[in-house]
């Protein structure tokens, strides 16, 4: 019989569930989730700050590839690190139609992170994908596969065509993904493709299909990811409104509270009993956070719960120490805030911030940000006058939005999410003028709650704190068994 993980850690931000935390999670027995947001940023400014403790290296030496992993290295790692005070190093943004320095850096970076993710132990571990950050999923997913993931996790957009890039993969065939292009005239060729044969610089090791997640937020949904999806779908996570991140906007018009809140409604609530009969394994999230609400999601058929705010503010998880430490005092006191904002993700989805004072949150730290969009993962894809896929940002320059065929009030209380989620894990850009881009936390509504894994004069909790606390009602015990197999 096939055994589950009753616990999957959350798949945060850009680099707050990292390899440390995805490691330690596995190693007991539940399922480990490396965020596969921005690793190839996030894998270049390590390498800028001089990779401290060796750990880029020693994935690097483990790549399939040495060759290109030299390329790598050589490019963009710095002796000793760049300063403090100077910028890190920019690179390509992505394009339908990547240079190829590009998609290996892509790969390898994911490659890496899930490698140091399985080092240690012999379990699964999880990658998360967005859905909507779509241009590097082809060459991200390949290089995760490379190192033995053994879970793909994607959520934020309906991901139908992941499975069967899986299925190409696994035998290092190519793979294609239609890229979402606004204003896309039909018969436009939209299509981004990736063939494994032509990065090959050595044998082919043998790969297996990891099994695919995918993350919902309604019975419809998930019906239509079972029913059209190009591939198996091995297990859905149904995320609640009260989840962190990305929200899914509530369904009908939209309505805002008094606070200026989405309002969600019956229509959001999912059908428990309709999901048991789909037939396939799903976990709860959303406000699972503690050993009573995994207890009930298992008494009412799931196969456990999928827990972020928790796991982010544990001590191998990588949001920065201050951070951690500000809001963690908050949970303890119950001051906690998190508001989710209707306009701060270029997306349009709804996005749940924490209340910070000297964040990105602050009016006035926003208001002091001059607009720049240079790591642009979140950028609309469109149509352009010649006929040529452009890409524009909500959250960039306003004149150059609109110049681009934006409405300037689609710009209205817009952030740049991606500077922020890499200043929140401690990668913040340094500018010219020596302004340093402010972190933007972003939490479940459950942030208060956290308090409950500190002990008795503590100040941090680990994650495997974490686990014992949610498995303390359950059969099982803290153990390092293994779970599903990844073949």
């Amino acid at each position: 019989m096939m055994q589950f993980p009753k616990i999957i850690q959350g798949g945060m931000g850009v680099g707050v569930s990292n390899w440390r935390l995805a490691n330690a999670v596995s190693k007991l027995g539940q399922l480990g989730v490396v965020s596969g947001t921005a690793l190839d940023s996030l894998f270049v400014r390590r390498l800028a700050d001089g990779d401290l403790g060796g750990h880029m290296r020693r994935g690097l030496d483990a790549f399939p590839f040495p060759e290109m992993a030299r390329r790598i290295w050589e490019e963009h790692f710095i002796p000793g690190g760049k300063g403090c005070e100077a910028p890190y190093p920019a690179i390509p943004m992505h394009q339908r139609r990547d240079l190829r320095k590009v998609v290996e850096l892509c790969i390898v970076s994911n490659f890496v992170e899930v490698y140091l993710a399985r080092e240690g132990h012999k379990n699964p571990v999880g990658i998360n994908f967005l859905e909507k950050v779509q241009i590097p999923h082809l060459a991200s997913i390949y290089g995760a596969m490379l190192a033995g993931v053994g879970y793909v996790l994607m959520g934020a957009g309906i991901p139908l065509h992941i499975p069967g890039v899986l299925d190409a993969f696994a035998m290092h065939h190519p793979a294609e993904y239609k890229l979402a292009v606004t204003g896309a005239a039909t018969g436009q060729d939209t299509q981004m493709s990736l063939d494994p044969a032509e990065y090959a610089e050595g044998p082919l090791p043998i790969l297996y299909r990891p099994r695919f997640l995918s993350i919902v937020s309604s019975n419809t949904l998930a019906t239509t990811m079972l029913r059209r999806a190009s591939g198996r779908v091995d297990g859905l996570v149904i995320e609640s409104p009260t989840a962190g991140g990305h929200n899914a906007p509530p369904r009908g018009k939209l309505q805002l509270n008094a606070s200026g809140e989405p309002v969600y409604g019956e229509r959001d609530q999912v059908n428990i009993q309709d999901l048991r009969a789909l037939g396939v394994p799903f976990w709860l999230a959303g406000g699972y956070g503690n050993a009573r609400k995994l207890r009930e999601a298992l008494d009412q058929g799931a196969a456990g719960v999928q827990v972020g705010t928790a796991f982010a503010f544990s001590e191998e998880s990588g949001l920065r120490p201050d951070l951690k430490k500000s809001l963690l005092a908050q949970a303890v006191t119950g001051t906690g805030e998190v508001f989710t904002d209707p306009l701060a993700s270029p997306t349009g989805y709804p996005f749940k911030v924490a209340q910070l004072q000297g964040s990105y949150s602050d009016p006035e730290v926003a208001a002091a940000r001059t607009r720049v969009c240079d790591l642009g993962l979140l950028r609309e894809p469109y149509t352009a006058p010649n006929g040529n896929i452009g890409y524009r940002c909500a959250a960039e320059p306003v004149a150059n939005y609109v110049a681009k065929g934006g409405k300037a009030e689609e710009t209205v209380g817009r952030k740049c999410l991606c500077n922020a989620l890499m200043a929140n894990i401690g990668y913040e850009q340094t500018r010219k003028d020596g302004f340093v881009e402010p972190a933007l936390v972003t939490i479940g509504d459950d942030l208060n709650t956290v308090a409950q894994f500190l002990a008795p004069g503590r100040t941090t909790y680990s994650a495997a704190d974490v686990v014992e606390s949610l498995l303390s009602l359950s059969a099982d015990a803290v153990t390092a068994e293994p779970v599903l197999a990844s073949a």
